[in-house]
């Protein structure tokens, strides 16, 4: 297997972390876009992915798998333990339920201010609308006070196992950090949750 990405962004941190957490680091090849040059959109890239975004998976017989959550789900099926997206109806259910706000309110809330509020990608942004950057700015503060809420008094974001969407919230607060923005003091579950993360050998991927 192949994933082409680029290793300083969330999405692609989010394939890799959880492709160590299932223990298939070493089946992949990890191929590097340089997207701040504009190499995500070359003809040969945009074969892989039309819509011309990182992280794309590529199978052995030449499948092309692109959208992250796709991804990951794949790589949560192709080993065994742990489980990343679900053993139960219930348990996939929620697990979806909290990759959803995880990017709604997170990672995509600050992704957003970044490409709209700031210098983003410079001339490959294609329009900016910084009245909508900083928007989505307070989005991404407020989902940060929600999910320290969630955290209050278990471990991990379903419980007392690390899942999916522990993983999509870390790469969020990634984003946050290199932004300058913080975890606001206040958020003391979520702060301590994300040191535990951090100091899982697949956040080190």
């Amino acid at each position: 297997m192949k994933i082409y990405e680029f290793r300083a962004f969330p999405n692609p941190l989010r394939a890799r972390m959880a492709a160590a957490e299932k223990g298939l680091t070493d089946r992949i090849e990890f191929v590097q876009v340089n997207v701040p040059n504009g190499e995500h959109k070359l003809p040969e890239f945009l074969q892989l992915n039309p819509v011309g975004k990182v992280p794309v998976l590529v199978l052995d017989d030449d499948t092309a798998i692109a959208e992250c959550t796709a991804i990951t789900e794949y790589l949560d099926h192709s080993a065994g333990t742990p489980v990343l997206t679900g053993e139960t109806p219930k348990q996939r259910a929620q697990i979806h339920m909290l990759q959803r706000r995880a990017e709604a309110l997170v990672l995509d809330a600050i992704s957003d201010y970044f490409h709209h509020a700031t210098a983003g990608l410079g001339k490959l942004e294609p329009i900016q609308i910084k009245e909508w950057g900083e928007y989505q700015r307070q989005v991404a503060i407020k989902g940060m006070h929600y999910f320290d809420g969630v955290l209050r008094g278990q471990h991990y974001l379903l419980g007392e196992h690390l899942t999916m969407p522990d993983i999509t919230l870390f790469a969020g607060l990634k984003l946050i950090d290199f932004m300058q923005i913080g975890v606001p003091d206040t958020c003391k579950h979520l702060l301590g949750w994300r040191e535990r993360v951090g100091q899982r050998p697949s956040a080190a991927a």
